[in-house]
């Protein structure tokens, strides 16, 4: 798929990554990655993605080691749906690769999914997440989301990251301000891995259009049962 262009990015800085880093004295500076929100290739899938309720967003993660991590993502949660059930999220690995570090509200399960270009990526309800750039060559991902909802950075930052901190030279250590009854970490690889139907088979912006391929991102409750199916659980 031709990449849509990517213009007036929202700028992730150096700086606002400090509260999420394994290092307390960490110092870093300029940009660390780009976000390109609300992305559309015309008027007509405009109006459509904004009439569903839904956001496809594309975000550039330059290559680096930030205090001897590799470059991260600030790490969400997502809000709950009218359904009572978190607001899921898909990614697609557009160029590079990626890691996504995912850990369950209630941290009884923290998994470490290996993806890379091509590969999607279902962030199921309940599920805090992070994404990782583990090479020096820039990772370039795409993702459709609920605009319906807003992001919550807090738990991250109130733990100053995620439950686990990768390191660049392969180390996975334990964020020592998390309880003692967090798990081990999962590590899940889904290199070419289909995701189960009825979720998206292909190129995350040619679902645009397709309601019925789409329906989960604002209905998460009606899914309850294909989420267990993802390469994440088998």
């Amino acid at each position: 798929m031709q990449i849509l262009p990517l213009e007036n990015p929202d700028i992730r800085s150096c700086a606002e990554l400090l509260s999420v880093m394994a290092d307390p004295d960490c110092r870093c500076e300029g940009m660390a990655y780009e976000m390109f929100r609300g992305l559309s290739k015309n008027e007509q899938d405009k109006e459509w993605l904004e009439r569903h309720q839904i956001r496809y967003d594309v975000t550039r993660i330059p290559g680096k080691v930030i205090c001897g991590e590799w470059i991260k993502t600030k790490g969400h949660y997502h809000q709950p749906a009218p359904d009572g059930h978190a607001y899921p999220e898909i990614y697609e690995v557009l160029d590079g690769e990626a890691l996504y570090l995912l850990q369950k509200e209630d941290l009884s399960d923290i998994v470490l999914v290996r993806a890379r270009k091509g590969d999607l990526v279902l962030i199921p309800p309940g599920y805090g997440h992070v994404t990782i750039n583990p090479s020096a060559e820039t990772l370039l991902m795409a993702n459709l989301v609920s605009s319906a909802f807003t992001s919550e950075y807090h738990p991250f930052e109130t733990f100053q990251g995620a439950a686990y901190y990768i390191f660049a030279d392969g180390k996975k250590e334990r964020n020592p301000r998390y309880p003692d009854f967090v798990p081990h970490i999962r590590e899940v690889t889904c290199y070419g891995k289909p995701l189960p139907h009825p979720f998206p088979q292909q190129a995350l912006y040619s679902c645009v259009g397709d309601e019925q391929s789409l329906a989960f991102l604002n209905k998460p409750g009606s899914y309850l049962e294909q989420y267990q199916k993802l390469f994440l659980f088998t």
